[in-house]
């Protein structure tokens, strides 16, 4: 009987991440299983005739199972939609990503529903009428969906349909990021199916490095960078601190840091606290300007159990990992308006990484065009995002209507980036015997990741490789 995977979303882009298997068993019956039900943010989205957001590709009272991998808005962001458009079977995630998406998709949300009100009222400023699109979800559509979901921890392996049991194993990307691993039964013969979620890195972070799994038939594996390396770790508490040093002590401006709400800003913060410790950190003011983020690093704190064993036992001598002199953590809407009238130099970290929501867009509309202030970009930005025009050298890029001239530095590490790099993909995948596995499918990449990574494991000997178009089916 087929077993068959279609990939809806993240297929030829970083975004979106949707990936469909239908078992058909023995007595004809279907099984859909939904691996992540992600929003496409960027190039995914803008300058486009038809919102892909807003056509799942299959249909949602259909399925009758979701996993989610991570908390993060392009693997999770439609969940509410989904079930708004009639999904009503489990969620199934880690403890910790079902606590992070209660605050994730709570503030998307609220951005979907900031934006429609804001285009609305700019359409009819200008005299237009305005779109008759209505938000791709409410903040009334997000309680349903969270009552949907059921947890289990890394390595127990659950029943989530007849013949077809999950277990997770922990992909150390971000706080509860898992890699999923089907053990799939249709009457006829067993297949072994691992979707790698979003892999993390190999280096000493917050979080422990991505775990083994067991031998897999079939692998969709993630390549956001599968075609470059990152820096040493040894350079970034260096590095920040070298930015910090030349823009807010030499320069007196402001240094910006987009940062996504979960994983990223608990890193840099964790940085900030050891330069702190030791101190080596000047005391100049550090705003964390954004309520999610916030939150996240509430939970994050709640779940330390999950941290690096040498990360935990800091905790002996320092009970706050995140937290240090000179910190503020800005939750009004007031006081986040007053960072933008202060003069003098500080570090503000904000949402979103991409710099396409979120507070940090307010920022940089007033800091742009100060050349004596910096925007530190920590991660990847996807094609089309505001983040990735900055960093493709954009002198002036459009923030809310208004066009802003770019005089400020824009400046780059990717250590923070919490996707494994390309040495670290060809590491994660090193458990497997590859003549074992009958096919790989590299997703979640630009074209230069997908194929540079599709390179690297052809010379490690992994045969059959492809690289889904959105909605190509393959039979498994």
């Amino acid at each position: 009987m087929p077993i068959t995977l279609t990939s809806h979303g993240a297929a030829g882009t970083v975004t979106g991440s949707k990936h469909l298997v239908e078992v058909t068993r023995v007595d004809g019956s279907t099984a859909r299983v939904l691996l992540d039900c992600g929003m496409f943010q960027g190039e995914a989205v803008r300058g486009k005739d038809h919102d892909p957001n807003r056509s799942f590709g299959f249909e949602p009272s259909e399925l009758d199972v979701l996993v989610l991998s991570h908390a993060h808005i392009d693997h999770s962001g439609l969940v509410p939609r989904l079930v708004a458009q009639g999904f009503n079977g489990p969620i199934w995630s880690t403890p910790a990503t079902r606590d992070l998406c209660t605050i994730m998709l709570a503030d998307s949300a609220h951005i979907q529903e900031y934006d429609f009100e804001f285009d609305r009222k700019r359409a009819l400023r200008q005299g237009r009428e305005p779109e008759e699109l209505e938000p791709l979800y409410t903040a009334a559509d997000v309680p349903p969906a969270m009552a949907l979901f059921q947890v289990i921890d890394y390595t127990e392996p659950m029943q989530i349909l007849p013949g077809i049991t999950l277990t997770f194993t922990d992909a150390g990307h971000i706080l509860g990021s898992a890699a999923v691993h089907l053990t799939i039964d249709d009457g006829t013969k067993v297949l072994h199916l691992t979707f790698s979620g979003d892999v993390g890195r190999y280096v000493d972070r917050l979080l422990p490095e991505p775990v083994p799994f067991p031998q897999a038939d079939v692998i969709i594996c993630e390549s956001t960078y599968g075609d470059r390396d990152h820096g040493p770790r040894a350079e970034a508490e260096e590095e920040l601190l070298r930015h910090v040093l030349d823009v807010c002590v030499e320069g007196k401006g402001k240094l910006i840091i987009p940062a996504f709400s979960i994983g990223k800003t608990q890193d840099i913060l964790y940085t900030l606290n050891s330069l702190s410790n030791a101190g080596r950190l000047p005391r100049i003011p550090v705003f964390v300007d954004s309520p999610l983020a916030i939150n996240a690093t509430d939970i994050v704190r709640h779940y330390s159990s999950l941290f690096r064993a040498e990360v935990r036992a800091e905790l002996a001598k320092d009970p706050d990992l995140f937290n240090f002199p000179g910190i503020e953590f800005v939750r009004s809407p007031d006081r986040s308006k007053q960072l933008n009238e202060m003069k003098g130099p500080c570090i503000i970290i904000a949402a979103s990484g991409m710099m396409e929501a979120g507070r940090v867009r307010h920022h940089l509309r007033n800091n742009l065009g100060d050349p004596a202030s910096a925007v530190l970009a920590v991660g990847f930005c996807a094609p089309g995002t505001l983040g990735a025009r900055l960093l493709d050298g954009a002198s002036e890029v459009r923030i809310f209507g208004d066009t802003v001239v770019v005089r400020a530095r824009i400046l780059r590490m990717d250590f923070y980036s919490a996707h494994a790099d390309r040495g670290e993909l060809v590491r994660y995948l090193a458990c497997q015997e590859p003549a074992k596995v009958k096919r790989v499918f590299l997703v979640h990449g630009v074209e230069r990741g997908l194929l540079g990574l599709k390179d690297l494991l052809q010379g490690k000997g992994f045969p059959h490789i492809a690289i889904p178009r959105r909605g190509e089916r393959f039979e498994l």
